[in-house]
């Protein structure tokens, strides 16, 4: 998606406030490394109550990540009093998760007044090394609160 304009000037603060206040998203413990119209940055450290039994993420885990990756760059080109809620997503795990972190790009596919479509790529980190571990495609429907 070309250059998208937020309709609101302050997504980026707008949107982290949002997520971070989420008690799911508290728990998890990911933090905003970019925030773009259109796109964010997550990075989850590794942390063991979030791992299988062999210390590899946990596939509920990624696919929280990528909710919230894809719905985050979904709630940047939300206008004011707008907030976003997810529809359904599909994830895909394409290999173990292992390492320091995981980041989670998500990014909007196609906004809309009521529906917006997002997609996340997560990559398990580990030193230089990033490998693609799970893709998803997510719905969010736009709520007007305000």
């Amino acid at each position: 998606m070309p250059n998208p304009q937020p309709p609101n000037p302050d997504y980026a603060q707008l949107v982290e406030a949002a997520v971070l206040s989420m008690p799911a998203a508290r728990h998890l413990g990911f933090t905003f490394h970019r925030i773009a119209p259109g796109e964010v940055e997550l990075h989850q450290p590794h942390r063991p109550e979030l791992t299988q039994h062999n210390g590899y993420f946990q596939g509920g885990v990624l696919g929280s990540l990528a909710d919230f990756a894809a719905g985050s760059a979904a709630g940047t080109l939300l206008a004011p009093g707008w907030i976003n809620m997810t529809l359904d997503y599909t994830i895909k795990l394409l290999a173990p998760a292992k390492g320091t972190h995981v980041l989670a790009r998500g990014r909007v596919l196609k906004p809309g007044t009521s529906i917006t479509t997002a997609a996340a790529d997560l990559y398990s980190v580990d030193g230089d090394a990033e490998t693609l571990c799970a893709t998803a495609l997510v719905t969010m429907r736009n709520v007007k609160v305000a």
